[in-house]
């Protein structure tokens, strides 16, 4: 088990491709817009970050949180830094906010949606990557981590973008039971000012977990891992961090 502290990255980017400041360019990729089957009259939309060389075989699907959607600047940011290094990534939409919804789907919906985006790319005729893994912002990964632990998403591990452990306040009415249940790896990014999931309670559960798992603190980050204004770190080396991070933890897989 492995924890560690951010610390500081220089991450710009650009329409097509991504410039890390002292390494020069690295490939270009594309993004696709594409529409997911989420069932026989219903998909949504989502975005396939590929590299213009032959991708890598594993892949990475990304899933927004209740109040934000794939577009999300730290979502669209680790899509395209995994397709950089070779990693195809698909983030999508949840059915509500396809419709422009603010209230997240049922269960049932949100679990049609996750396993829809899985066979879009675990079929996609040109990446179809033989591992799959399941990345998600607060809802999206909690979710993700439901099915796991059910056995109704195949994903091979699990990353966390902020895990909502409980409600603002609420301490003592954690959501862990499912995650004991869960055998593959996991990798949790947590804000240590996180109002929905206190260190020392996240640091308890993971105590007791089954599969392994590494967590990667961001100091002074929020839910969302927003900083504060006074914090010399910029947003955006928040997002390489996660990238560079999540990197690392691949290719130990």
């Amino acid at each position: 088990m492995q924890e560690s502290i951010c610390s500081s990255y220089i991450f710009c980017i650009k329409e097509m491709s991504v410039v890390h400041k002292g390494r020069g360019e690295v490939p270009m990729i594309q993004n696709e817009p594409v529409a997911i089957p989420v069932s026989e009259s219903t998909k949504v939309s989502g975005v396939l970050s590929v590299p213009d060389a032959r991708p890598k075989d594993t892949g990475v699907i990304i899933a927004h949180g209740a109040g934000n959607d794939m577009n999300q600047p730290m979502l669209a940011s680790l899509a395209e830094g995994l397709a950089n290094a070779g990693y195809p990534a698909l983030r999508f939409n949840f059915l509500y906010r396809e419709m422009g919804k603010k209230v997240p789907d049922g269960q049932a919906q949100l679990y049609a949606a996750w396993q829809g985006a899985y066979r879009f790319l675990a079929e996609h005729p040109v990446c179809r990557p033989m591992h799959i893994m399941a990345a998600g912002k607060s809802l999206g990964g909690r979710i993700a981590s439901q099915m796991a632990a059910e056995g109704m998403l195949a994903a091979e591990g699990l990353i966390f973008l902020g895990y909502p452990l409980h409600a603002p306040g609420r301490k003592e009415r954690l959501q862990d039971g499912h995650l004991y249940k869960i055998s593959r790896p996991m990798l949790f990014f947590a804000g240590s000012r996180d109002p929905l999931c206190d260190l020392h309670l996240l640091r308890q559960v993971l105590s007791k977990l089954n599969a392994p798992w590494e967590l990667e603190v961001i100091e002074g980050g929020d839910h969302s891992f927003h900083l504060p204004k006074s914090h010399p770190m910029d947003p955006t080396e928040v997002y390489e961090r996660i990238v560079s991070r999540t990197l690392d933890w691949l290719k130990m897989g």
